[in-house]
C-alpha cells in the first residue's frame, strides 16, 4: 500500500438455514454450493484482504463432515462468500464472519465524471 489511510471492516451473516425448509445443503448430497455477495459501507481505494471464517456451523452428526469457504470476487466495493460441501455431508445452517483490510482513498480524493 502506497498511502495512509488503512480501513478495517468487519461483519457476520446467516449464509444459510436449509433445515427450516428442507433446502439443498441439508437434504441433498453430491456437490452444493451457496454464495453470498457483501458490499462495503465505504468502498476500499483498491481491492482489500477479506479473511472468512465459520463462526457458526450446524451438522449432521451421521454423516462426514466436508466444507470449503473462500471468498471471490473481491473488489473495492465488495465480495462473494462461497461455501461449498459434498458427498453426503448435511449442513443444517451456517454463519460466516468477515474481515476487510485495506487502503482507503485520501479524503480529498475527487471523482469527476
Amino acid at each position: 500500500m502506497d498511502g495512509n489511510t488503512v480501513g478495517v471492516e468487519s461483519g457476520e451473516t446467516v449464509l444459510f438455514t436449509d433445515f427450516e425448509d428442507g433446502g439443498e445443503m441439508w437434504t441433498g448430497t453430491g456437490e452444493r454450493e451457496r454464495r453470498q455477495r457483501i458490499s462495503f459501507s465505504t468502498p476500499f481505494k483498491s481491492a482489500p484482504t477479506v479473511q472468512v471464517s465459520l463462526s457458526l456451523w450446524d451438522v449432521d452428526a451421521g454423516t462426514v463432515m466436508r466444507g470449503d469457504l473462500v471468498s471471490e470476487n473481491i473488489a473495492e466495493e465488495g465480495f462473494d462468500i462461497v461455501f461449498k460441501t459434498w458427498g453426503d455431508t448435511r449442513f443444517a445452517r451456517a454463519r460466516v464472519a468477515w474481515l476487510a483490510i485495506g487502503q482507503l482513498p485520501p479524503e480529498d480524493d475527487w471523482d469527476l465524471y
